[in-house]
């Protein structure tokens, strides 16, 4: 049968005894949610210029449910800001019908630039 360890809960904390001393249990709590691509951009920049903050969100157990927002966030932003740049320009389906190479030229355009706005308003700041 199993051994069941002494526990104590004090402060809002579980303490667990490991030989002859308490320690804390600390649980992560469980996210499924992707981080992606402008979570890891973000995760890169928090740790190497706001080691800080870094530390912090990893010690309070909320850095990947920090970046799984972010990345939704950055995610959806971008789509929007590519399908507007795409209206404003003239980008259409009547355009990838006509000249494939142009369509093509002008979405990657539209997709960098989109993407340097994500970089500069949600990723390193």
């Amino acid at each position: 049968m199993k051994e069941l360890k002494p526990r104590i809960h004090e402060n809002g904390i579980d303490y667990i005894l490991v030989g002859d001393y308490y320690v804390p249990d600390w649980k992560l709590p469980e996210e499924h949610r992707p981080i992606g691509r402008w979570g890891n951009l973000h995760r890169a920049y928090l740790r190497q210029f706001r080691p800080a903050l870094y530390s912090t969100l990893v010690l309070s157990g909320e850095l990947h449910t920090y970046l799984a927002d972010l990345n939704e966030q950055a995610t959806e932003r971008c789509s929007l800001i590519i399908e507007q740049m795409a209206e404003a320009e003239g980008v259409d389906e009547a355009l990838k019908a006509e000249n494939q190479m142009l369509w093509v030229q002008s979405m990657n355009s539209i997709r960098s630039r989109a993407e340097e706005i994500i970089k500069h308003e949600l990723i390193y700041c």
